[in-house]
């Protein structure tokens, strides 16, 4: 089974790296938000909140900027799998699925494949966010501001916020581009997920200024349990903003991803399954 998905990875990889339009747009996305709603959104120009209030509102993120940083790095993750559904779709319409489906590859190497190759874009996506953020600072714009002693483990809790929540969302859209025919179906259906889910985290509204009923939704958010991961590594802001360390969230997101890929593998195996 090892030899059979690394195959089809490097299938879907090769078909990725020849796509550099895909690429490029996928790239827009992050820089446009950061460029645009980052900086022509700064809390500190209203100049009418005072600093503790503002602290408060922000999770003990210095700035807007820097605390909408962390949630655009976990907002990226989660839209660039929404992709990855909608091609198993397309293969599916061209035949290319069913042609895949008739070799001695399982149902679980065509689908762990899909799953490994469609995981890097979201991961580097969102570094990529991090990374112009830290850079934007230096151009006498609005960048992140690290205020925390970044070191090893700090980097090490972050990479797997990442990476865990693009394996939960990248193995949520897999199993319903499995399960859907339609790519206008599987599109609808995503964009009903997709949407909800990201504004009910603390990805970009800013914590402080949520109702209370809002607070507690986001609390039990995937996409919030990962971005508090990253702030409180980046601004050291656990107490009093945080009741948990960055590693009961990271629990909390490792609980919801296994239980989401334990539908999708299943959801994906009973799609398979007559093409067996």
């Amino acid at each position: 089974m090892i030899r059979e998905t690394a195959a089809l990875t490097k299938r879907e990889l090769l078909r990725l790296g020849r796509n550099p339009q895909a690429i490029v747009t996928s790239l827009m996305l992050p820089i446009l938000y950061l460029l645009l709603f980052g900086q022509g959104f700064n809390l500190a120009n209203l100049g009418s909140i005072p600093p503790g209030v503002l602290a408060a509102s922000l999770n003990g993120a210095p700035t807007y900027f820097s605390y909408f940083t962390a949630g655009m790095a976990g907002f990226v993750a989660v839209t660039a799998t929404l992709f990855i559904g909608a091609n198993v779709i397309f293969d599916k319409l061209f035949g290319i699925l069913k042609r895949i489906s008739s070799t001695p590859a399982s149902a679980l190497s065509i689908f762990g494949s899909r799953l490994i190759a469609g995981i890097i874009q979201p991961i580097g996506l969102a570094f990529l966010v991090l990374g112009l953020s830290l850079a934007l600072g230096h151009l006498h714009l609005s960048g992140l501001t690290v205020t925390a002693s970044l070191g090893v483990v700090g980097a090490v809790e972050i990479l797997l916020a990442i990476v865990v929540l693009s394996v939960m969302f990248a193995s949520l859209f897999l199993a319903i581009g499995f399960s859907i025919d339609q790519p206008q179906t599987y599109f609808a259906v995503v964009n009903a997920i997709n949407l909800p889910v990201l504004l009910t985290s603390a990805a970009l509204y800013p914590w402080g200024s949520m109702p209370h009923w809002l607070q507690s939704i986001a609390s039990y958010n995937p996409v919030t349990l990962a971005v508090e991961v990253i702030r409180i590594n980046l601004f050291a802001a656990a107490p009093p903003y945080y009741a948990y360390s960055a590693w009961v969230y990271l629990a909390g997101l490792v609980a919801w991803a296994a239980a989401m890929i334990l539908i999708a593998t299943i959801l994906a195996r009973r799609a398979l399954g007559p093409r067996r």
